[in-house]
């Protein structure tokens, strides 16, 4: 009950941060707008492009590049940001696993949102090619939600080693890579409209590397939380 208490009071105060800067939420959108918008220029200046065989796999694949570095500038500051000073008041004020859960909900929260708002934005920009959008919509979240635990995790244990940015994307690319194989293939088979039933092999996979990732924070976090 100690738990839930002090992570829903630490979430609040992550959301009540982010509403009155809107840091994070502007400077990620900017990026993603502006991002599909240069993709689109160059789309443009290739004519006939849309209409090939390969245009679905390019949307695909584009989109979900934009939304890895996206994630990165999103939650790569979950940690780094924090001051020392600020840090060892929370450490007097809860626990390690409260700190943790409620950087994880706050950057998934946000990254479904954001996800969300780019999706949208892409499909304004581009022909839409998508067979089936409700479960496309479902990989996006599912996206958001992997993309959010990995880089927290991350980020946690790069703040713990002179917020060192470099180690931050050495650590994070053997746990992004097989994520992003697994959303790409998740989400092509709901672009090309087939049965859902052939994908939940796909979503247990992403089921699972979440719960481990979260379960390895919980885990490690209050050892790295002495340090």
């Amino acid at each position: 009950m100690e738990l839930y208490s002090q992570t829903l009071h630490l979430l609040k105060k992550e959301i009540l941060l982010e509403w009155r800067s809107k840091y994070a939420f502007n400077g990620v959108l900017l990026y993603v707008v502006s991002t599909v918008f240069v993709c689109y220029i160059s789309f443009r200046l290739t004519p006939g492009f849309e209409g090939s065989a390969g245009y679905p796999i390019v949307w695909n694949v584009l989109f979900w590049i934009i939304m890895l570095f996206a994630s990165v500038n999103a939650i790569a500051k979950s940690f780094l940001q924090e001051s020392k000073g600020r840090l060892l008041y929370y450490y007097s004020i809860a626990s390690p696993r409260a700190i943790i859960l409620s950087k994880t909900i706050y950057n998934i929260l946000l990254m479904s949102l954001l996800s969300v708002l780019a999706l949208l934005v892409y499909i304004l920009f581009f022909n839409n090619t998508i067979g089936d959008p409700l479960f496309y919509f479902l990989s996006v979240i599912l996206g958001s939600i992997s993309f959010s635990t990995i880089f927290t995790m991350i980020s946690a244990i790069a703040s713990k080693a002179g917020n060192n940015g470099t180690l931050m994307a050495i650590l994070s690319f053997p746990v992004v890579i097989p994520v992003i194989l697994v959303l790409v293939r998740l989400s092509k088979s709901a672009m090309d409209g087939l049965d859902r039933s052939a994908s939940y092999g796909n979503m247990g996979v992403l089921f699972a590397i979440n719960a481990i990732v979260i379960a390895t924070a919980l885990l490690l976090f209050p050892y790295l939380w002495k340090d």
